[in-house]
This record gives structure tokens, C-alpha cells and sequence, in this order.
């Protein structure tokens, strides 16, 4: 069997340890409901179901109900729950995911479709979705599954608009800000909205904190398609270089297509189209020539900053400050 370490440790010197020291008991908590949800009396399924706990890593969206809970009011065991089904939900797209983009490595791990095959990895995600909304309906009212359901079909919808525009290099920015909108930012969205809804937060206060997610997951997943491309695989502990291989137009690529020369745009093309993985040096020579990955940060930067200002009318306290940190790591990862 596998033994499964506690997920979401961080480095001593991460802005993330005094976060997560503030609501250690209750991930703890979490992750006990994770283990208790994710096992089975099947040794192949339990080995896997034990695997897949270990991908979610920093466990953000848990993270962030329970601090959206205390931002507002108090933590309930109704966060506990739904911190634990929406990491659920986050990790089943990460295993399908590294399917999608034939992914090795995550969190320094072999992925599951690495380790195992395509065909568990696509049936534990299947598990991990229906574990999560099973979980979810144990709460007494019907608001966090509506929640979640419609942010789950965001996502998925978000993963199928991707992946329609594989070698699509007429995408705009706009249509690439709905698409992360939707497939990363929706759930971080949906966490804040669920911690404070089940703190008993007025519709202001819910409010701001949804939006809130929302652009963080936004500059979240900005500063991931930057780590595509000049982040170190020893560092990130995941597999690299995927978005250029899949031939996703992420942003630093549609911003180098919008300000390039003519010469210069059939070059990027060219490479961008090219099977070959030696085209993905002269690209990232390109993006650091034409500025675009240093835009890509400004607008990362530009979305952490929204974040931000959504706590301005929150009463002070610790868990805002918290949020506060959130919104800097974020963008600090490529740093």
C-alpha cells in the first residue's frame, strides 16, 4: 500500500506556513475526511484512491473556505466538509488533466497516468467527482451542491473550450481570460462563496469574497502558464513545457502574436506548429525578446491586485491578512 503523507506541509520559509498555521487543526481535520472518503475494501482501488490524495498538494481551495469562513464569522463542520469535497473535485481534473496533457510528474510524483494507465486515471477522477458530490449531499440544504455542481460544470466546460482551441493562434486575450475564468478561477470562487455562505455572511460579504477567488484563480493560473515555460521542474515538481507540446495558446504566446512583425509572427507559427521540442528554445528567446512573458506577470500582478481590493470592506482580522498573503504568493511563484 501506499503511505500517504500529510499533503499540504509547505516549507518552513513559504509565505504559506503562518497561513496554514492558523487552520492547521482544521485541515487536519480535512485530510482525515479525505482519508476516510477516499479508501475502499478493493486493494487496487485503495492504493489508487490513497495515491490520488497526494495530488492535490498545497490544498489552496480548502484553504481558502476556511478562511473565508473566518474572515466572516466562525468555522462550522459544514466547511470541513465542503473543504474536503472541493479538493476532491480539484483533484479529479488534475488526474485527468495529466492525462490530457500526458503529464510524468506532479508534486514531484509520478502522475497516476504515469504510474498506473490512462484508463485509472480517467476512473479514479470519475471516482473523485462522485465521492465529492456524494459528501457534498450530506449537508441539510441543497446550497452547496448547486454551488459546486455549477462550478464543476464551468470547469469541465473550461477544459473543453481548451482544448477546442489547441492550434487555434487566432485567440484573443479576452477568450483566453474566459477560458482560465472558467477551468481554474470558478472553483477558487466557489470556495470563497461556500466558507462565507456557511458563516452566516451577509450577500455583500459573500459577494466580495467570491469575486475575490475569482481573480486570484485568475492570477493563479496566469503565473502557471508563465512556470510552463521558464520554471524548473525540480522546483515546481511537476512536468513542464506541456502548454507549447499540446499547443495551447497561453498568454505570453497570444500576446507575442499580437505585437510581433509580420517576419516575425510566421516565425512564431512556424515554431509554435513544430513537433519538434528544440522549438521551444527559440520561442522562449522570443517571449523574452518581445517582453510578452514580463506583460503575462503585469497582468498577473494585475489580477492579484483585484483580488486585494475585494477585501478593503471586510473588518480587519487575521484571516484577511491571510487573504492578503494569498493574493502575493501567487504571483510571487515565478519570482
Amino acid at each position: 500500500m501506499t503511505t500517504v503523507a500529510t499533503p499540504y506541509h509547505v516549507p518552513l520559509q513559504s509565505p504559506l506556513a503562518a497561513i496554514y498555521a492558523s487552520i492547521r487543526d482544521e485541515l487536519q481535520q480535512v485530510e482525515q475526511t479525505l482519508r476516510n472518503q477516499l479508501r475502499s475494501e478493493q486493494s487496487y482501488v485503495d492504493e489508487l484512491c490513497r495515491y490520488g490524495c497526494l495530488m492535490g498538494g498545497k490544498r489552496l481551495r480548502p484553504a481558502l473556505v476556511l478562511l473565508s469562513a473566518k474572515a466572516c464569522g466562525e468555522i462550522e463542520t459544514a466547511h470541513l466538509t465542503l473543504a474536503a469535497v472541493l479538493e476532491m473535485v480539484h483533484t479529479a481534473t488534475l488526474v485527468h488533466d495529466d492525462v490530457l496533457d500526458g503529464a510524468t510528474t506532479r508534486r514531484h510524483l509520478a502522475t497516476v497516468n504515469s504510474r498506473w494507465d490512462n484508463e485509472a486515471s480517467i476512473l479514479l477522477g470519475d471516482l473523485l467527482f462522485s465521492q465529492a458530490f456524494f459528501l457534498a449531499s450530506s449537508l441539510d440544504d441543497v446550497f452547496a451542491c448547486r454551488a459546486i455542481g455549477r462550478a464543476a460544470n464551468l470547469v469541465c466546460e473550461g477544459e473543453l473550450r481548451q482544448k477546442g482551441t489547441r492550434g487555434d493562434f487566432q485567440l484573443s486575450e479576452a477568450e483566453y481570460l474566459t477560458i482560465i475564468e472558467a477551468k481554474t478561477a470558478e472553483l477558487c470562487a466557489c470556495s470563497c462563496l461556500l466558507g462565507a455562505h456557511y458563516a452566516g455572511a451577509e450577500a455583500a460579504a459573500r459577494q466580495r469574497l467570491e469575486s475575490y477567488g475569482r481573480y486570484l484563480g485568475i492570477a493563479f493560473q496566469i503565473a502557471d502558464d508563465i512556470l510552463d515555460i521558464v520554471g524548473r521542474e525540480d522546483t515546481t515538481g511537476k512536468s513542464l513545457g506541456t502548454d507549447l507540446q499540446q499547443q495551447k495558446p497561453t498568454l505570453p504566446l497570444i500576446r507575442l502574436l499580437e505585437i510581433a512583425d509580420a517576419d516575425t509572427r510566421q516565425r512564431v507559427l512556424h515554431l509554435a506548429t513544430s513537433e519538434a521540442e528544440t522549438a521551444q528554445a527559440p520561442l522562449r528567446d522570443l517571449f523574452h525578446r518581445f517582453g510578452t512573458l514580463d506583460y503575462s506577470q503585469q497582468q498577473a500582478h494585475h489580477y492579484a491586485a483585484r483580488a486585494a481590493s475585494q477585501l478593503d470592506a471586510l473588518p480587519p482580522s487575521e484571516a484577511v491578512e491571510h487573504l492578503h498573503t494569498l493574493t502575493e504568493f501567487v504571483v510571487r511563484r515565478f519570482a
